[in-house]
């Protein structure tokens, strides 16, 4: 039955049938509604809005289905707003809405509520079940009283019962005015079931997370203030001088430190156990070190790695003369990092004698590459400590020298440069250089463990670099390197030297302008060759440097500042008298003295052996601190030339009523080796044949009893050696003809390299002439001397009988 009644909109509100609930009325035509309301049979039809923000609603914006409400009382508030206290009656449909007027109203037909058979048990199931539902959705939301749960309790009526609950429910508008419109008591009881459930899911999920929180905060606010109680009672105590801002400050510094995980881990649990500890116990100043140095290592900061070959070998260019072989190597090796984009890779190892450049290659490459230079001196390092550092139980300890330098640079990709390598010792401390195998082995230094930080370290970006005199290396260290020779310089090399580098520094160093002292060439070949004999160009630094002080110190004499030209052999007003003569060539042939060609760790010397023959018995002496290598030697010597001795005219004589002597000069130094075999057996050739040696000839070989020339090592350096003690000819084993390919042009143009396989040949080129072999008749002679000698057995056993 239809039927025509005010209507009044309500914003985020929907009434249900028996829901009394007081409402605040501000809009004119809701007032002019409720007035008519109140002027007729005091009732009205409340309609949610869709939109709670319109203030004019239109009949699109109002839903299809409100509630029939009876007013229970009305009251003006002074601020012309109406309450108006409502109770809902029954559902309703809005058939057409009248707009027009002072009031809105509404035709309206009341909905029946559709009660579905079902038994009288199957209704209070679905009654129990709501309440019971109900209740848990109390206990768990806290927004509705409980006492609403006692009061549905009494309800009986299964559609009452359900509007009652949904009224109380915090639902969406939206929800609410679903569930109104549901006229099916057993539809609507079954939806709000639903509802429920999921709430109390949503209900859960936020008690969980709620306690969570709850107890992470009680857990932090505990420890806060058991820690604020700490500080207080240390304070009170003076064990404490405000020390907690510094202890908050390590903590950030452990924070942006940048650690692995497990460094991280270490870090924060030794840092919990210094807030524990008295500030003033020595355990704390070992905590608290230990903590310093943590986050002082470089755990994430790294340089930017310059990748520009161009430049890099144009750096190497002005800083390095000539070591053209040396530079492309490197250039090779950073080729391959910038195209691989990771250090993983070779260890580089430079050998050579001092004063070639090895340290300053060192801090040429980290200019190239852009990486911080380190340079750790490990000449002379004899504990494992050093290296791996020491465990924290000891006082004083501290991290090994890579992770201090490492601390100190502040990158994590620096070049380290591991000066003097095969100067490492070893005793019951530990072998340094076995601990180094972990550093420099690119498979391992990525889980470094040094003793004292006790955490792995990350050494894979860090591009090592090591130095040595001599291949003295261990094998399994010298395995993880790849070597590159740096041999002695030329002369004309070390002139060149000279005049672009050292001159011009020396002059700086000692507070000279460029033009107040001037070198000529001839001056600086003068002091390469008369006063130094080395393969670096450290001496020739320092005869440069003797000169610059010498001329500042005639300036502040004269006071003036004249500019002085060093020319030629005038440099001896400055170096004094000569050190060395140059040119063994222009010395006279000799009988018994053989120049011969040494290998040392500074580079290459010329050796000179002596031999002399005496009347005795036929024994052979050597003298000059002779290492049993060499020894040997001088016996297989010995023993080839008495094996030739009729090829080389010697009488068995000779060999049976002299004694022979050898010696190498600079008796002080040891010398070993077999090198100088062929220079041996030439001393005793010349000796016993008295034919005068070749003083411009030298030689280098060990030699088998055969009368074989064998190979032997640092070619080059011997060769420079030569070179420089103005050797004309070298004789050199002919397997070492290959080796000929690393030796500078300029000294294989000024040298006569002769190779020589068979000690015949040595003697041919190394002797004035060759000695003219026993004649048949000299060769009777000596046999028939021989068998003279010796009493015929024959015959005394023929004449006993």
């Amino acid at each position: 039955m239809l039927k025509e009644i005010p209507l009044l909109p309500l914003r985020d509100v929907v009434v249900y049938p028996h829901m009394v609930i007081p409402l605040f009325v501000g809009r004119a035509k809701s007032i002019r509604a409720l007035e008519d309301a109140m002027a007729g049979d005091k009732q009205v039809l409340l309609v949610a809005q869709r939109n709670a923000s319109d203030d004019e609603p239109t009949p699109e914006d109002i839903h299809a289905v409100g509630t029939i409400a009876t007013v229970l009382q009305m009251l003006k508030l002074p601020d012309g707003t109406v309450k108006v206290l409502v109770e809902g009656v029954s559902r309703a449909t809005v058939t057409h809405l009248m707009m027009e007027g002072p009031s809105i109203s509404a035709s309206v037909e009341e909905l029946d509520e559709i009660a579905p058979d079902m038994a009288e048990a199957e209704a209070e199931a679905l009654s129990k079940s709501l309440l019971a539902q109900f209740d848990d959705y109390v206990k768990m939301s806290k927004k509705v009283a409980p006492e609403i749960v006692s009061s549905v309790t009494s309800i009986d009526e299964l559609g009452r019962l359900a509007d009652t609950i949904a009224a109380h429910l915090q639902l969406k508008i939206e929800e609410k005015q679903d569930i109104l419109q549901m006229a099916n008591t057993r539809e609507r009881v079954e939806h709000l079931i639903g509802l429920m459930e999921g709430e109390l899911d949503v209900l859960k999920v936020e008690k969980r997370i709620r306690g969570r929180v709850k107890k992470q905060m009680e857990k932090s606010q505990r420890e806060y203030y058991l820690n604020e109680q700490m500080k207080a009672i240390q304070k009170e105590l003076g064990d404490l001088d405000e020390g907690g801002s510094e202890l908050e400050e390590l903590e950030k510094r452990i924070g942006a430190a940048g650690m692995t995980k497990e460094a991280r881990e270490k870090a924060k649990a030794e840092l919990h156990k210094l807030k524990m500890m008295s500030p003033m116990s020595a355990e704390a100043t070992v905590v608290r070190s230990y903590l310093d140095w943590m986050v002082n290592v470089p755990w994430k900061k790294r340089s930017k790695i310059s990748h520009d070959l161009a430049r890099a070998q144009l750096v190497l260019d002005q800083d390095h003369y000539g070591l053209e072989e040396v530079k492309d190597r490197i250039l090779e090796f950073l080729a391959v990092q910038s195209r691989v984009g990771k250090v993983k890779g070779p260890v580089l190892c430079l050998v050579g004698p001092p004063g070639v450049g090895k340290t300053s290659l060192g801090q040429s490459i980290a200019k190239a590459t852009n990486r911080k230079f380190v340079r750790m001196a490990v000449g002379g390092v004899r504990d494992e400590a050093e290296i791996r550092g020491h465990r924290r139980t000891y006082i004083g300890s501290l991290p090994g020298k890579v992770v201090q330098k490492l601390a100190k640079v502040g990158v994590r990709n620096p070049l380290f440069l591991l000066d003097e390598i095969d100067k490492m010792g070893m005793d019951q401390r530990g072998d340094p250089a076995s601990a180094l195998l972990e550093v420099l082995d690119p498979e391992q230094n990525n889980t470094f463990n040094d003793h004292y930080l006790e955490v792995d370290y990350d050494l894979s970006e860090v591009l090592f670099i090591c130095t040595s005199n001599s291949m003295n290396i261990p094998g399994p260290l010298l395995d993880r390197m790849e070597v590159i020779r740096i041999p002695g310089y030329t002369e004309d090399e070390k002139v060149n030297i000279a005049r672009q580098y050292l001159v011009p520094k020396q002059i700086e160093a000692n507070g000279l302008k460029a033009d107040e002292v001037q070198f000529d060439e001839a001056s600086l070949r003068h002091i390469i060759r008369h006063y130094t004999r080395e393969a670096g160009v450290r001496g020739l630094e320092r005869e440069v440097a003797k000169v610059c002080r010498k001329v500042v110190k005639a300036h502040l004499l004269a006071s003036s500042s004249e500019p002085v030209k060093v020319e030629g052999a005038g440099i001896e007003q400055y170096l004094g008298v000569r050190k060395y003569s140059f040119g063994r060539a222009e010395e006279a042939d000799q009988v018994g003295q053989v120049t011969g060609l040494a290998w040392t760790s500074v580079g290459g010397e010329l050796l000179t052996i002596e031999g002399v023959s005496v009347p005795g018995k036929g024994r052979v002496t050597s003298t000059g601190s002779l290492g049993d290598v060499m020894q040997e030697s001088i016996q297989a010597a010995w023993t080839v030339v008495k094996s030739r001795a009729r090829t080389l005219g010697i009488r068995r004589r000779q060999l049976e009523r002299n004694d022979f002597h050898i010696h190498v000069p600079e008796g002080a130094t040891p010398k070993d080796g077999p090198s100088a075999g062929i220079a041996m057996c030439t001393t005793l050739v010349s000796v016993l044949t008295g034919i005068p040696v070749r003083a411009n000839v030298a030689m280098t070989g060990e030699i088998t009893l055969r009368g074989q020339v064998l190979p032997i090592g640092g070619l080059k350096e011997k060769l420079l050696a030569a070179h420089r003690g103005g050797i004309d000819t070298v004789l050199i084993p002919q397997e070492n003809e290959r080796d000929l390919k690393e030796i500078p042009d300029n000294i294989k143009s000024s040298l006569k390299i002769i190779p020589v396989k068979w000690v015949d040949q040595v003697l041919e080129v190394a002797l004035q002439h060759l000695p003219t072999p026993l004649s048949e008749a000299e060769v009777e002679e000596e046999i028939a001397a021989e068998n003279s000698k010796r009493p015929d057995v024959d015959e005394d056993r023929v004449s006993t009988h």
